[in-house]
C-alpha cells in the first residue's frame, strides 16, 4: 500500500521528490487549531445523527484535545512524513486510540476539510487585525490631540500648496485605516460561510446536520452549493485585497516619515529605536523600519496578483493549485501584523517640530487661494481673481518676496479692491481658522473630529 490517507488505490510508493513537491505540511501545520475544532464539532454532529456512538465520539473528541495540547507544546514532531496537518492529525488519532479514529473522516474530504480550517483561521485573523488596527487609530489620534495646534504645509504634487492643521493631516490616516476595518468587515461578512458537508465536491451520502455544525463553530450559515464551497478561494482573495490596500496607507505614511524626517524637510525625528545607522558613514541615521514597510506592500501586492492569477483558469471544483492560496495568506498575515505592531510603537515615539513646519508655511506662497478668495468677496468673479493673484505671485517671486511683505500701495497695482484688511487674509493662522467647514481643516472642525475618533475608538 502506498502508506498515504488516500493510498488504497495505489500500487507504487509515491516518489519522495513527488512527497516533498506535493507536501504542504511545512506550512499548513499553523492550521492545527482550526483543524481540530472544525473535527470536534464534526464528529458531535456525527454523534448526534447516530453515525457515531457516543462512547467513540468521548474517546475521538478527547485524544483529539490531547494532540491539541501535544502540538501546541511541540510534543509531536511536524515532518514530511506527513502530507498536510488534516493527515498527521487523523494519523496520531488512529494510532492512539486504533479503529475509532478511522471513523473521524466520515462523510467529509480534505477539499471541505481544508476549506473549512482557512475559513475559521481567516476569521480569526481579522478578529485580530481589527484591534491592530484600532491600536493604530488610536496612534494617530494621541498625536494629533497633543499636537492640536501644530500648522503645516498641505501639499499637492508634492508641492507647498496650503497650511493645514497637523492633526488634520494625522487624522486623514485614522479615517484610511477607519475604511480598511469596514473592508475587513465585509471580508469577514463573507468568509462566515461554513463549508463542511461538501465533502468532495457533491456533497455526502450521509445525514449531516450541516446547521448543527455551522451553529458549533460560529458560522452564520452554510455554503449553499457543494461545488462553490471547496473551490470558492474569493474570501481569502478578499483577505489579500483588504490587506493590500491597508499596507497601501501604512507605506503612504511611511513614505512621508521617511521624507519628512529628511534634512530637506526636518519636520519631524523618528525615534533612535526605530532607526539604523552606516557601517561607512558614521553620521547616518537611517529611517529603515519605514523603508522597510514600504516596501513589503509590493510583497503583499504579489501574493493578491499571484493567487488572482492561479485562480483565473481553473475549472470547478477543487484542483491542487488551490494549495497555493496558503503560503500567500501565511506570509500576508505575518507581514501586516509585524507591520501594524512595529509601526504602532514608532508612531508614538515620533517627535515633531512645530517650528520648522510653521516656518515651512510662510515661504511658497501658500496663502494664494485665500487672496484669490478676498478678492471674490469683493466682487471679483473668482477665475478673474484667480489670474489677478497668479500674477501678484509672479510679482512677488522677480521680487524674492512673499505676498504678505508686499505694500498695500504694490497690491493695489493689480487691483484696486484691495483694502488694508487683506493682511488678515495672508496670515498661515487665519487661513487655517477659515477653513472651518465640516472636513475643513480649522480647529474647531478638527478637535470636533477628534472626539469623534475618541469616542468610535471607545465604542
Amino acid at each position: 500500500m502506498n502508506g498515504k490517507v488516500w493510498g488504497g488505490r495505489f500500487r507504487e510508493k509515491t516518489d519522495g521528490l513527488v512527497h516533498h513537491f506535493n507536501a504542504s505540511i511545512h506550512f499548513d501545520r499553523r492550521l492545527y487549531a482550526e483543524d481540530i475544532d472544525g473535527s470536534i464539532a464534526h464528529v458531535e454532529m456525527l454523534a448526534k445523527q447516530g453515525i457515531l456512538s457516543d462512547e467513540e465520539t468521548s474517546r475521538i473528541v478527547e485524544t483529539l484535545e490531547q494532540i491539541r495540547r501535544d502540538l501546541e507544546h511541540d510534543r509531536i514532531p511536524i515532518d514530511e512524513d506527513y502530507e498536510d496537518i488534516h493527515g498527521l492529525v487523523e494519523k496520531v488519532l488512529i494510532e492512539r486510540i486504533g479503529a475509532a479514529g478511522e471513523k473521524l473522516h466520515t462523510g467529509r474530504s480534505r477539499n471541505d476539510q481544508v476549506a473549512l480550517d482557512t475559513r475559521l483561521y481567516v476569521r480569526k485573523i481579522v478578529w485580530r487585525f481589527f484591534d491592530l488596527i484600532r491600536d493604530l487609530q488610536h496612534g494617530f489620534v494621541a498625536q494629533a490631540e497633543r499636537h492640536a495646534d501644530l500648522i503645516m504645509p498641505g501639499y499637492t504634487h508634492m508641492q507647498r500648496a496650503q497650511p493645514v492643521l497637523l492633526a488634520h493631516h494625522l487624522l486623514a490616516y485614522y479615517e484610511m485605516l477607519k475604511r480598511d476595518r469596514e473592508r475587513y468587515g465585509e471580508c469577514l461578512r463573507r468568509v462566515n460561510r461554513m463549508p463542511l458537508g461538501s465533502a468532495a465536491l457533491a456533497g455526502s451520502t450521509f445525514d449531516l446536520d450541516r446547521a448543527m455544525v455551522a451553529e458549533s463553530l460560529g458560522f452564520e450559515d452554510i455554503c449553499m452549493n457543494s461545488m462553490d464551497a471547496v473551490s470558492d478561494r474569493d474570501f481569502i482573495l478578499d483577505f489579500l485585497y483588504a490587506s493590500s490596500v491597508l499596507m497601501m496607507h501604512l507605506s503612504r505614511f511611511a513614505e512621508e516619515l521617511i521624507l519628512w524626517s529628511s534634512q530637506e524637510f526636518g519636520f519631524l525625528t523618528i525615534s533612535d529605536a526605530f532607526c539604523t545607522g552606516s557601517s561607512i558613514m558614521p553620521q547616518k541615521k537611517n529611517p529603515d523600519v519605514p523603508e522597510l514597510i514600504r516596501g513589503k506592500t509590493g510583497r503583499v501586492y504579489g501574493h493578491l496578483m499571484a493567487l488572482l492569477t492561479t485562480m483565473k483558469g481553473l475549472p470547478l471544483s477543487y484542483n491542487k493549485d488551490m494549495q497555493e492560496d496558503k503560503e500567500a495568506l501565511f506570509d500576508t498575515v505575518d507581514t501586516l501584523e509585524m507591520c501594524l505592531r512595529v509601526l504602532g510603537q514608532l508612531l508614538s515615539g515620533l517627535s515633531f517640530h512645530g517650528t520648522r513646519m510653521k516656518e515651512a508655511t510662510e515661504q511658497g506662497y501658500l496663502v494664494a487661494t485665500d487672496l484669490a478668495d478676498y478678492l471674490v468677496r469683493r466682487g471679483i468673479p473668482f477665475r478673474e481673481a484667480h489670474g489677478i493673484v497668479g500674477k501678484m505671485v509672479l510679482y512677488a517671486m522677480d521680487r524674492h518676496k512673499e505676498l504678505k511683505d508686499l505694500r498695500l500701495e504694490e497690491m493695489k497695482d493689480f487691483s484696486n479692491q484691495i483694502e488694508e484688511e487683506v493682511y488678515e487674509w495672508l496670515d498661515c493662522s487665519s487661513t487655517v481658522r477659515r477653513r472651518n467647514l465640516p472636513g475643513g481643516t480649522g480647529p474647531e472642525r478638527v478637535m470636533e473630529s477628534l472626539q469623534k475618533a475618541k469616542e468610535e475608538l471607545a465604542a
